[in-house]
């Protein structure tokens, strides 16, 4: 089985939000979620559900986690919120490097082929392409209800384009 890790930095809104997306449309796929700077053992918050609840996805069972060298290492596929939680990934374990990206260019360059999910990531060269600051989904965190909502249709719409991808 596939395993997909979501990470944004405190692993409480866009990871979960991307997570839960990802999960209903792709229940064949083993999806994870962690944090770069996260206060672990925290639940969602109220803004975080108002926003799964106003695209209908439901609340997962979730407890805040640092990503680790475990989590990295055992997934095929790593996808960032942002631009920094790729470079974090490169500072810290660059040999997953090459099967990190975010989701948005993830959700427009990856190729939806036949070919091993390895095989077509290898060809976008992740571990060396530029990053742009357009691929981030802006963090809610610290906004207003209506922020999360905005950063939720955000995420949906752009796992809706990655998962008849992987």
């Amino acid at each position: 089985m596939t395993t997909v890790l979501f990470l944004c930095t405190g692993n409480a809104a866009r990871s979960v939000m991307a997570g839960v997306a990802l999960g209903e449309r792709r229940p064949d796929l083993r999806v994870e979620t962690a944090g770069t700077l996260t206060v672990d053992g925290m639940p969602i918050s109220w803004r975080t559900r108002a926003a799964l609840s106003a695209h209908a996805l439901p609340f997962p069972r979730h407890k805040s986690k640092q990503a680790t060298r475990t989590h990295l290492d055992g997934a095929d596929l790593i996808i960032a919120l942002a631009p920094e939680h790729v470079e974090w990934v490169r500072r810290q374990y660059p040999h997953v490097a090459e099967r990190t990206a975010t989701l948005g260019f993830l959700a427009e360059h990856l190729s939806p082929s036949e070919a091993a999910l390895h095989e077509r990531l290898g060809v976008l060269d992740l571990a060396r392409r530029p990053l742009e600051p357009w691929e981030e989904v802006v963090d809610p965190g610290g906004g207003e209800v209506e922020a999360f909502v905005e950063a939720a249709r955000h995420v949906v719409e752009l796992v809706d384009k990655l998962a008849g991808k992987l």
